[in-house]
């Protein structure tokens, strides 16, 4: 039986990149850690804010590769001589990544009261229009 997708459509031409990403995305089951948000803050522009308590500037790294956002945190073990009698905040390393349409861009990141926030802008793109000549054919 042969898998029917949305970029099998015969009105949408050259989406076969689109169609893998949305499976590589749906495919990266991340575990929910750690929760984040999205939202709109514009026309044009989002922002992605992950809940990073305990995580320092240095224990995070933001990279963007291949139009794919990555979000990276690693907590350093620094007093390996404390005795925890309980420990139920996580200090466990994780990446988190977003994957970005073609023209957005990362404006900006902060970190503030155990907040990540990324900010994200999309280039508004001129309207082009083209006329196509149509070549006669000779008999």
């Amino acid at each position: 039986m042969t898998k029917v997708t949305f970029a099998s459509h015969p009105f949408l031409l050259g989406f076969e990149q689109l169609d893998r990403l949305v499976e590589r995305t749906a495919k990266a089951g991340n575990d929910g850690y750690p929760p984040y948000n999205i939202e709109q803050r514009g026309e044009t522009s989002y922002r992605v804010t992950l809940a990073v308590a305990g995580f320092g500037e240095p224990d995070l790294s933001i990279t963007l590769e291949n139009n794919q956002l990555v979000i990276r945190g690693r907590q350093s073990d620094e007093g390996d001589d404390r005795v925890f009698l309980h420990r139920g905040i996580a200090a466990r390393q994780f990446q988190r990544s977003f994957v970005l349409a073609d023209g957005v861009e990362v404006s900006g990141a902060a970190l503030e009261n155990g907040l990540l926030h990324v900010d994200l802008e999309r280039a508004q793109p001129e309207a082009i229009v083209r006329t196509i000549a149509i070549n006669g054919r000779k008999s």
